[in-house]
């Protein structure tokens, strides 16, 4: 079993946490056409190895944290508060 170390509660199991996928950086909405958006939205690298992805802590605290984890070893590396 994985577990996650959330910045709020300390050390919780994985079941604990809804993964939300890869944290892929927000386009411009100023700018942004519509091609940009549905990369946005629905394609991810699907990293081999270290990915930085966001997590939410459903059964806990609720709050939302970016994960650094080793996708290859399914282990989790480093995780960190991240305000939404």
């Amino acid at each position: 079993m994985m577990q996650i170390n959330c910045p709020w509660c300390g050390l919780r199991n994985a079941t604990e946490f809804r993964q939300l996928g890869e944290k892929a950086p927000r386009p411009d909405v100023a700018t942004a056409d519509p091609k940009a958006w549905r990369e946005y939205l629905y394609f991810r690298d699907n990293t081999w190895g270290i990915a930085e992805e966001r997590w939410f802590h459903s059964a806990g605290c609720r709050q939302y944290l970016t994960l650094h984890r080793d996708t290859y070893a399914n282990k989790a590396l480093r995780s960190e508060g991240d305000p939404r």
